[in-house]
């Protein structure tokens, strides 16, 4: 299928083409420079909601709050008697300044309305939030779950209002965090995709970009809401989470079964995914990977990759279509259901994260950890898998690039190698956290049963590998690489 082909007009901000793998798409490149323009691109907007305070929500409402400069109110919404409440009291949004009030009389007091509380909290809430909005608002997502969890249920969003989305493409703290750091080096921040599900109001795509920009964007590129639910809960159940959990756990009980003492196994899988691999492939692409090693260790990286791919293939597809048909969304929305009863527990305390623990308080420098060639080409080889898929339907270019590997190795994997893999799966949404815990056993299970036999067995079929040079991704990634910040990602 070819590449989704998108255009949009915007009267405030500077758009430009790029051309990726042969397609041109449209872009806005962001920067404090801008933040002048933003009262223009919320004309008519009094006051920004900024509903939840998990992840995204107290990044979004610092940043939006920062860049209006008091051009727009910025208020914090909340459940009555939250625990989140101190938090965003000690963050500057109080009752006493009207910046800080209960969701739903904030949500009926707001013209633009980011809904930023968790998945199955907007499957639960949808029919009290669409019966407070006012008639003419805006409702803004980060994540396109709602639309899906709605196909669903047969239900829509209510006609008289402007649905938008900014998908900001890293985690919440990371959001702030680089827009902290963007107050000296001018476009540091985070990607987002944006997209624009209905406009009454004739400035939905302005109050978008507005909204990307206002949160330091270093660029926005343009999706559907649809594609964007589809493509990001397929990523972070496939490449971006349960992958890489599944990778590195078949990979380290491989090394260790080879001998391997279990800081060696570590370091030749966890650390090498989330260390030189990462940076290798955020700045030079997958192919800088391969042009790194020596002639001998390219025949390993082929043969693993060739060995993986195929796995990478098969279990990215079944998600897609589990994704596509509801039954993801259904079970995250069970999921919230059991949780009082049974909470999900955490996967920190096996043999293998223990010892990432001893291995990064050790840790003296990055660049002491090898370029494993069998862990680069299992590595790349599912990530290249994901690509295809999302290629296979159609998604644009952009988000491709950005939901298979950018979001990877310039947002998740630094902070999996600061804080662990183990921490990542058991801090973040309910949503990632279950998709974890569902398919990264089956990406563990299917490379150990499958991919890695066929290795030791000299079975291994190269067509995977032969397509891997004149891949399209390789020219997406170079364009992509040269719109990225100009500092890394740093974790606190």
């Amino acid at each position: 299928m070819e590449p989704t082909s998108l255009d949009f007009e915007t009267a405030i901000f500077d758009k430009e083409y790029v051309t990726l793998g042969g397609r041109r798409e449209a872009i806005v490149r962001g920067g404090r420079h801008l933040f002048d323009r933003l009262p223009a691109a919320f004309e008519g907007v009094n006051q920004i909601a900024v509903i939840g305070w998990g992840s995204q929500g107290p990044a979004q409402a610092q940043n939006l709050r920062d860049s209006l400069q008091g051009a727009v109110k910025v208020v914090v919404g909340l459940r009555e008697s939250s625990s989140s409440a101190p938090a965003a009291r000690a963050a500057g949004f109080t009752e006493e300044d009207g910046t800080l009030g209960e969701m739903f009389q904030v949500i009926s007091d707001s013209d633009v309305v980011l809904l930023l509380i968790s998945d199955a909290a907007q499957a639960e809430l949808f029919p009290q939030v669409f019966k407070a909005l006012r008639p003419g608002a805006t409702l803004g997502l980060s994540h396109g779950f709602l639309l899906g969890h709605l196909s669903g249920v047969g239900q829509e969003f209510p006609s008289g209002i402007d649905v938008i989305a900014v998908c900001p493409k890293g985690m919440g703290p990371s959001v702030r965090a680089l827009y902290v750091q963007g107050a000296t080096v001018n476009g540091a921040g985070i990607n987002a995709s944006f997209a624009v599900h209905q406009d009454v109001s004739g400035r939905a795509v302005d109050r978008a970009l507005g909204w990307s920009v206002a949160l330091g964007a270093p660029f926005t590129f343009q999706t559907t809401l649809e594609s964007e639910y589809l493509s990001d809960l397929t990523g972070e159940r496939s490449m971006l989470l349960a992958g890489v959990h599944g990778i590195v756990e078949s990979l380290y009980r491989r090394y260790r079964d080879q001998g391997m003492t279990a800081r060696a196994a570590f370091l030749n899988s966890v650390e090498c995914v989330t260390g030189p691999i990462s940076r290798i492939i955020s700045s030079r692409g997958l192919t800088g990977v391969y042009d790194e090693l020596a002639d001998g260790d390219k025949e390993v990286f082929a043969r693993a990759y060739a060995a993986a791919y195929p796995v990478g293939l098969e279990l990215t597809a079944e998600i897609y279509d589990e994704v596509k048909s509801g039954n993801e969304i259904r079970s995250v929305i069970l999921a919230g259901q059991r949780m009082p009863r049974f909470p999900m527990g955490k996967i920190d305390e096996a043999d293998m994260w223990v010892t990432g623990q001893k291995v990064r308080a050790e840790r003296a420098d990055r660049d002491d950890v090898t370029l494993n060639p069998f862990t680069a080409g299992v590595f790349c080889g599912i990530m290249m898998a994901q690509v295809d898929l999302l290629l296979e339907q159609g998604h644009p270019y952009s988000e491709i690039a950005n939901e298979s590997v950018i979001e990877a190795v310039d947002s998740l994997n630094p902070y999996m190698h600061a804080r662990g893999v183990a921490h990542m799966v058991d801090n973040c949404s309910t949503t990632a956290r279950l998709g974890a815990r569902k398919w990264a056993p089956r990406f563990d299970y299917l490379l150990t049963q499958v991919a890695y036999p066929a290795v030791d067995g000299d079975r291994v079929e190269p067509a995977p590998f032969d397509a891997f040079e004149k891949h399209v991704i390789h020219d997406v990634l170079r364009v992509c690489s040269e719109m990225r910040p100009s500092v890394d990602i740093f974790v606190e």
